[in-house]
Parts: C-alpha cells; structure tokens; sequence
C-alpha cells in the first residue's frame, strides 16, 4: 500500500467515525439521516451531470449496493436509537471482517492462512469484551446488540459489492450514482411517517445534518478511489481504525465513559481485523 492510498485510507476512517457522530448526536435521528440523505442526493446529482452514465457492467453492483446500504442506513438508525455511540459503533464495524472470513471459509471453501485465522479468534474476543464490559448483557440490552451486529452483517455485504464493483467504471460515477441512488431513500420513507411535520423537524439539525451527508459522501469516495488503486483487504483492514477514532468521538463528544477496558477492547478489535487481512 502506498504512502498516498494509506493517509486516504486513514482519512476516510477519521470522517467516516465523524459523520456517525454527527448521525448519533441528532436529537431526531430520522430528521438526521433525513438530512444526510437530502445531501447525498445533492452533491450526487451534480457528480453524475459532470461523469455521465456508468458502464453498463457496472449497474448490477450499484443497484445491489445501494439497496444494501439503505438497509445498512435503517439498521444503524436503530442501533443509536437502542445504544450507546460507543457501543453501537465497535460492534457494527467490528463484525464485518470475520463474519467476510467465516463466509469464505465455510460456503466460498477458501483456505485461510494463519494470520487470517488468528485475526479471526482476536476480533471475536475483542467484541465479546465490548458486549460484556458493563457486565453481563441483560434482556434489555438485546436489541441494541442485535441491531448493531446486524449493521455489522450489512456492512460486510456491501463492502464486498463495491469491492468488485468500482473496477467496472469510472470511481467518480460509481461513487455518484451510488449515493445517487440510495440519497432519496430515507427522506422519503420519513416523509411518509412525519408528512407535513417534517419540515420544520427538519430545520433544527439543517446544517449539522446536511454536513453529516457531505463528510459521509467524502468518506466512502475516498474508500471507493483507494480500492479502484490498490488491494481490497489490506485497505478495509485499515479502514476499520474508524472503531478507535469512533470510541474517543464518544467519550469526548457525548461524555460516554470510555474506561481502559472499552479503549484495549477497541484496540483489539483494530488489531483483529488487521490479522485478518495480512498475507
């Protein structure tokens, strides 16, 4: 990896922890996924007019991708609504590279070298001390956990997606009608459910929110020119940094109690998913 692919790389972990901030501090987190949707849709189209269509090869990825990540966008909703930012955020963007492991094991028959193996076993006892460091999980704390890890499954899916699919176009277009395609989603769905009332829940959080979208836009774009130019494991290990630069965000934004134990549980997690993608 290349000196200029790596500090991209670390720059989109640091904006990707950034705009989830900005998503979880939202007193309405409808009104602000509303928001971050409405800025995907915005800058996106004026990206498509300048690139144009995108190869026809590419379109089976984008419409598979954007559809995941609409999903993606409802089940990280629920998981602030259920849970802490500090909590929510390690899991869902921990589980993604070993459950991209177990899959390539047990249904792709893919060998897993010993690096790759470890780093497995690592994130999973990191996650296990993340879900049980304020004690043992009680039936309330279900559906949060339950909400982030499925975020987390979601994730994998459609990092593997974009992974394939950024090679069959342009980065630009891909990255346009990508968020393009998935931007009108959840201010429509929030228009059903709020109708009238929207817009003015809307103004409160009008600049946070639409700067949340920018920064998310900006994030993934750089993941998306980093993978077009270099490997796809080695870049989404170094992606998942995002965890400790999400945990610190938590303590120091939202005055979440960050505790030696959640920061070397974090720090196992980062450690993990780099295991995992060494060859």
């Amino acid at each position: 990896m290349s000196p200029t692919i790596m500090l991209a790389v670390l720059g989109a972990a640091v904006l990707h922890a950034a705009w989830n901030a900005i998503a979880h501090g939202a007193g309405d987190r409808l009104v602000g996924f509303t928001l971050i949707g409405l800025a995907y849709t915005g800058v996106s189209a004026v990206v498509v007019v300048v690139t144009g269509a995108p190869a026809v090869a590419a379109w089976p990825y984008l419409l598979a991708s954007a559809a995941v990540h609409v999903l993606y966008q409802l089940a990280l909703m629920r998981s602030y609504q259920l849970g802490q930012f500090s909590q929510a955020y390690p899991l869902a963007r921990g589980t993604s590279p070993w459950v991209v492991a177990v899959v390539s094991i047990t249904v792709l028959g893919q060998r897993m070298p010993l690096p790759e193996l470890i780093g497995v076993l690592v994130v999973s006892a990191g996650l296990i001390s993340l879900v049980v460091l304020g004690g043992r999980p009680k039936r309330a704390d279900l559906p949060a956990l339950g909400a982030a890890f499925g975020t987390g499954l979601l994730i994998a899916t459609y990092t593997v997606i974009d992974g394939v699919g950024v090679h069959r176009t342009g980065v630009a277009s891909y990255a346009g009608w990508l968020f393009l395609l998935q931007g009108p989603a959840v201010p429509l769905l929030a228009l059903a459910v709020r109708g009238r009332a929207l817009p003015v829940g809307l103004r409160p959080s009008l600049v946070t929110g639409l700067i949340g979208g920018v920064v998310s836009l900006a994030a993934y774009g750089l993941v998306l020119w980093a993978q077009a130019r270099g490997a796809l494991a080695p870049i989404a290990a170094l992606r998942e940094t995002s965890i400790i630069f999400g945990a610190l965000i938590g303590a120091v934004a939202f005055h979440e109690r960050l505790g030696r134990g959640r920061a070397l549980a974090s720090a196992v997690v980062v450690g993990g998913v780099i295991l995992i993608n060494l060859r």
